[in-house]
């Protein structure tokens, strides 16, 4: 109807009207009819509806059931009622390469530091010997930052892997890493940490042959053999003269293996100092194990049990022959007095 009076209203001037008017009026009738069809409410509410994209997909006619159910709350309220994951279930910091290992020397005492020292907040460490740079090394960096655990900035990885400190290409392979890698080294009586070796390797190889037929080519003459295992890792300044190559002496730190037994806490204060760490860990830490003859780690609050090493640590060594351990600390007091002014401390070997 309004159509028809407009119409009628202008059909008598029709002739006066240009080309140009006949076009804003037909524009004009297009917008009134499209608000007629589209009311302005309706059209300012769907373009500003602030439905996530994914609820505006149209699944089919809506059940009853669907018709009664509420809307979706506002995007903005629904995240802030979602609940945070548990820290528990994130995974955080990172994995790093090492800033301190633990190069030496096997039956030193490196498996004690290791589990001493993790119980500082601020040091995370591999649980295992990775042996890296003396049999993985091929595998690359990454296969060995893999096995490192995630730590946040704050916090130092470590790891240990005995076997260092005498392979030659060792100390190269680990400044090609980083020059700034701080090493420690527990040194312990060399006579013996050899006897202590063979113990151990007697528990694995019955038939071993006897200590004496191993540690010497001749005893009568007082001639040792180097070539065994168990005497060339003793020889401690042949195998720093190595590492010094590459890394200054500031940079390694050398732990007494029979203070770490009668004084755990005042050792590992100076690792911690050497690391650059908040002395935490202290004597209330510690407790001396008579059956073990070593110290063990006091009770947690979280556990039901005190935290001792391993079976291994602190079994009783296989009597030798007192003729024998004289000539074997005949034979390493020269290496042994090199190795103190190397370092400048006397550990009383003899």
């Amino acid at each position: 109807m309004a159509w028809a009076l407009l119409f009628a209203r202008l059909a008598p001037f029709s002739h006066r009207l240009t080309r140009t008017s006949l076009c804003f009026l037909s524009i004009f009738f297009t917008y009134v009819c499209y608000c007629v069809l589209f009311p302005e409410e309706s059209f300012v509410q769907k373009s500003v509806s602030p439905t996530p994209c994914c609820l505006l997909q149209t699944k089919g006619p809506r059940t009853a059931a669907e018709a009664h159910r509420p809307r979706p709350a506002r995007l903005h309220a629904a995240r802030n009622d979602t609940p945070s994951p548990p820290l528990g279930s994130m995974k955080l910091g990172n994995k790093k390469l090492p800033k301190a290992i633990i190069v030496g020397v096997k039956k030193g005492g490196t498996r004690a530091v290791l589990e001493f020292i993790r119980i500082h907040p601020d040091v995370r460490a591999a649980g295992t010997e990775t042996h890296f740079f003396d049999r993985n090394y091929d595998r690359g960096l990454e296969w060995y930052r893999g096995l490192m655990p995630r730590t946040l900035e704050s916090q130092i990885t470590m790891e240990k892997t005995p076997s260092y400190f005498v392979t030659k290409e060792t100390p190269q392979r680990i400044s090609a890493m980083s020059r700034d890698t701080r090493l420690i080294v527990v040194v312990r009586d060399p006579v013996t940490r050899a006897i202590s070796d063979y113990t151990q390797t007697l528990t694995k190889t019955p038939d071993l042959p006897s200590f004496q037929e191993l540690a010497f080519r001749n005893q009568t003459l007082g001639v040792v053999d180097t070539s065994w295992n168990a005497i060339r890792i003793g020889l401690y300044a042949l195998h720093l003269d190595n590492w010094l190559r590459y890394f200054p002496l500031a940079q390694i730190h050398f732990v007494s293996g029979e203070r770490l037994i009668t004084d755990p806490a005042g050792e590992l204060e100076r690792v911690q100092d050497f690391l650059g760490l908040k002395r935490i860990v202290s004597d209330k830490h510690f407790y001396f194990n008579r059956t073990k003859g070593f110290p063990c780690l006091k009770k947690p609050e979280s556990s039901g049990s005190p935290r001792c090493l391993g079976k291994s640590k602190g079994r009783t060594h296989v009597q030798i022959d007192r003729d024998a351990i004289e000539q074997l600390r005949d034979f390493y007091r020269p290496y042994n007095i090199r190795f103190y002014e190397m370092v400048g401390h006397d550990f009383k070997w003899e």
